[in-house]
This record gives C-alpha cells, structure tokens and sequence, in this order.
C-alpha cells in the first residue's frame, strides 16, 4: 500500500533480451536529454517513426519523464506471484487460504476476493493521485520512479488499485502483483518486487453490532484531526478499526510463522493514510519490519463512493515474507530460472515447512569506481539503475564508499564499490572487467560525469 513508500540508451550494453510483450520503437532517449513531446497514443501506435514503448498490447508515447529501460521493461509480465511451485507463489497461496478460511460472509462464502492479474501499468493519478499522495511529495519523483510518460508508469505500489476497486462496490479485497521502484542495491533490494494489498471496509452495523449498547454510536463526526484520528472519525470508530486491523495481522503472521511469534507495532504518521503503523516481527531473535497499514483516509474512501463505510489497509511485501519464512539469503533468487533453486520449493502442499538449500557459494569479485559529479542533474538512483541496466544481476551489490568536495573547486567525487557475484556460477576477471568499463563509459555519456578511473 502506499504508506510502504520510504518511491535507454546504456540498454546498448544490455544482453537481456525484450519479451514478446515489450517493443521499443523509435529512437531510445535518456530521460535526462529527452525533447519529445507528448503525442496522443492513437497517433502513437500508428506512428513507427515516433519514440514509443509498445507494452502488454498498447503503445505509449516517451517523453521528457520517460525513464524506463529494456531491462526493466523485461520484467513486466513475468508474473512470479502466479508461477505455480515459485516460493512468492507459495506466500501468495497461504495468505489466501488463511483469509479464505478464517473471514467468511453471511452465506458462508470467503468475504475478500483476490485479484493477482491487474496490469502493472497504471496512470500517475491512479498511483498518487488517488491516494491523496500531495503534488510536491518526494514519492512522485523521477529519481524513485518508472515512468513510461508523464501519464502513465509502472506501479510503485499496489495501492494504485485501491480506489478503482472500491469503486467497482467492493468492501473487502486483497490485490497481489509485481511493484516497480528505483532503488540502491543490495541483497534484499530489487527494482521489480511483489506486494498484496488488503482492504475492509465496514458499515456502522457492521462495526459496532458485537458492541454491548453500540446502537448510540456513530462512525462519524464533525471534530479535529489530531495524533489518533482523523477530523471525520468517531474515537470510538477509529479504536475498533485499529482493533480489528492489528488482530487480523497478527492472526496472519502468527499462521505463517507459527505460535509463539512475537510482534510490535511502531506508530507512523502519513499525510495520506492516519493514524498508520508499521508491524515488526521477532524472528531468529531479530526484530524485522514485515508490514505497514493503517486506518485508511476518508477522503480517499468518499470519493470512490464508500461515504458510510470506514476501513483499514495494509501492504506487505512478498519477498521479504518469503525472505524469512524460507531463509532465502539473496533477493535475486527469486527470479533465477536455475532448477536447483526452484525444484525446493514443490511440494504437497503450500504449508510445507521448506529450508532453502545454498547453491554452491560463488566467489564475488570487487571494482570500485570513482568520477565527479554534474553541477545539479545527478541522482544516486540514476547511476543505480545504469548499473542494473549494464550489469543486471550480476550485481550484488552497490556502496557509496565515498563522498569528497574539493576545497578549492567545490566539485563534489563520489566513490562507489560495485560488488559483482553471478548466483549460479562463477565470474571471470575479464567479464567482469567489460561490464564495469561499459559502466564507466556510459556514467561519463549518459550522466555526464567526469571519470576519475
């Protein structure tokens, strides 16, 4: 859900091949240089000679916000979350039997619907606007963003889907799919990973009738915001839809992870969703952050035509569940097609207990490279996403080793050491020595820095 939000041309170095889905037409443009403007997609799809990114079967016309690569465009449609036997499969699967089996409607049929397939392209406004996400929030930005154009993205996020659902009449549901966000690299860092949303909505009837003498209380108000509710929402209300939000979680993790299983919930405040909250879990005797949900903001539910209904969210992450539950050291595990990955996790049933097995631990190997900055236009995340476009997995890891200003010049050097380990085999000093040139080379063109190599 949002409030988890902490978010071509170097494809010239890429081996990756595009999926059948993915067509790239035109000329590729760095988002940093682009000077196409926005041309209506109808026109777009019959126009070969525009810059155009034709993606799941509609074309999109590339601007001066496009920012999406061929390596990351690759991934869309992979649908990891739907791939029978895969562990983020297997996660998926025990969430929606839990809530199957344990939240049932009047007539004994599973009260939340699950939707797995919904396009990862989505509209800025049904990815910020929707949610009240404020114009000049940091999420929005480029630098932590995919964008296809100014219109259109990848979804950051499943909540992009949050208020078309509620819209479409439903009142409890849980939506799963792959999130795109740029991001620094490391082991439990990925640029496409997996989320399931869940929202309740509930009616007046429907929260206080197990409330001894609640047929006096309200879900609404005319008071004040303040730390604990907001401006619209009873006191009464807001504290049995927290109730209800923390003891559903709980039940959930306590199933995944077995009795026993401590938890803690750290408040957090959100411009969009208040109050809010964040689960943290005590596994392995370390305290880990498995989730984040809230009670959900009023506006938000009025608007797509709930506005007798009060509700809770939550968003959790896939990877980090199954991180966890299966000992899984490396996130890019995840998208390894190696049968001696993915043959641990078939089994009889989704509840087996599974302990993932190493692959044979390959030795990494370290470069470190070194440029000064542009005067304004650098993001760390732009060379972040440089490297995954050149190196794709192959990178482990990327540290910011360094960071130097010149005394008399005032330029400013950065020193990153790149880490390169391939999971399923071992690297030689000459691969890895054209990958990262490719890196330096194309950090100089396509960022404009100044080596230092």
């Amino acid at each position: 859900m949002a409030m988890l939000w902490k978010f071509m041309r170097v494809a010239k170095y890429s081996k990756t091949a595009l999926s059948p889905k993915v067509k790239v037409r035109g000329i590729p443009t760095h988002s940093r240089h682009s000077s196409s403007k926005s041309v209506p997609s109808d026109f777009a799809a019959s126009a070969p000679c525009l810059n155009t990114v034709e993606l799941l079967g509609k074309s999109y016309p590339q601007d001066d916000y496009s920012n999406v690569t061929e390596k990351i465009l690759s991934k869309v449609g992979k649908n990891l979350h739907n791939r029978k036997h895969h562990p983020l499969w297997l996660i998926k699967e025990q969430v929606k039997e839990h809530f199957y089996k344990h939240y049932l409607g009047r007539r004994g049929t599973p009260l939340f619907s699950v939707y797995d397939r919904l396009s990862p392209v989505v509209t800025v406004q049904q990815n910020f606007d929707s949610l009240l996400i404020p114009q000049n929030h940091a999420s929005r930005r480029k630098e932590d963003n995919y964008y296809l154009n100014r219109d259109h993205m990848l979804r950051a996020h499943t909540s992009a889907h949050q208020w078309d659902l509620i819209h479409s009449g439903l009142d409890a549901f849980l939506a799963v799919g792959d999130v795109y966000r740029r991001d620094t690299i490391d082991n439990t860092h990925y640029p496409v990973f997996h989320q399931m949303e869940g929202v309740r909505l509930f009616s007046c009837h429907e929260l206080f009738s197990s409330i001894k003498d609640g047929e006096g209380l309200q879900l609404f108000e005319q008071g004040h915001r303040t730390a604990h509710k907001q401006e619209c929402h009873t006191m009464e209300a807001v504290r049995l839809v927290e109730f209800n939000l923390k003891q559903v979680l709980t039940k959930l993790m306590t199933h995944i992870f077995g009795d026993g299983l401590q938890v803690r919930w750290v408040d957090c405040y959100f411009p969009f969703t208040h109050p809010s909250f964040e689960m943290e879990i005590n596994f392995q005797g370390e305290w880990m952050e498995v989730l984040g949900c809230g009670v959900m903001e009023q506006q938000l539910v009025n608007s797509a035509g709930a506005q007798d209904k009060i509700g809770w969210a939550f968003g959790l992450g896939l990877e980090r569940l199954a991180m966890i539950l299966y000992d899984i050291p490396d996130i890019r595990l995840f998208w390894s097609e190696d049968e001696r990955f993915l043959k641990q996790f078939i089994g009889p049933h989704i509840w087996q207990k599974i302990k993932f097995q190493p692959l044979s631990r390959y030795p990494p190997l370290i470069n470190d490279i070194s440029f000064w900055l542009p005067s304004e236009t650098y993001s760390q995340n732009d060379f972040y996403d440089l490297v995954r476009t050149i190196g794709g997995d192959l990178i482990e890891k990327v540290v910011l080793l360094d960071e130097f200003a010149h005394p008399k010049t005032k330029k400013v050097s950065h020193c990153y050491r790149i880490t390169y380990r391939h999971p399923e085999r071992t690297l030689t000093q000459d691969e890895v020595h054209r990958i990262h040139r490719a890196i330096e080379e194309s950090a100089v063109r396509e960022l404009g820095v100044e080596g230092r190599f």
